[in-house]
């Protein structure tokens, strides 16, 4: 057997082996990405009705207009709160970008390496039959 015939099935060993260590990672990033996911559309579920009771009260706010210089404290806090939800919507959505983005890097990843196995193994083939 030619050099390059043992070379070639090393090649292809390491990527069977690569590909087969890979495959546990890939599984548990789609699980977070999954995780990721429903946690995402909780937060979303729970936040709409809050945001939508944070609505309501901003227009009584301004309904009630001569009693706002009495509560300027309750009217820090609520805007604070409000801001702090704002951040932290914030922050999830990076999130999830960036599990997406590892999601997409593997997925290519993964394909390279499988049509380069492909590859490898049909010149192997070829190579094989050939002699």
């Amino acid at each position: 057997m030619p050099l390059t015939g043992i070379a070639l099935i090393i090649i292809a060993v390491a990527l069977c082996i690569l590909v087969l260590i890979l495959i546990p990672t890939l599984l548990t990033i789609r699980q977070s990405a999954a995780s990721v996911g429903k946690l995402a559309e909780m937060v979303q579920g729970e936040l709409k009705p809050v945001l939508q009771e944070l609505t309501d009260l901003l227009v009584e706010l301004k309904t009630v207009g001569g009693g706002m210089a009495e509560h300027t404290d309750d009217v820090r806090r609520f805007m604070s709160a409000l801001g702090e939800t704002g951040t932290n919507l914030n922050t999830i959505n990076r999130s999830v970008g960036v599990v997406t983005g590892v999601l997409n890097t593997t997925s290519v990843w993964a394909t390279g390496a499988r049509v380069a196995g492909k590859y490898l193994f049909e010149r192997y083939q070829k190579k094989r039959g050939g002699m």
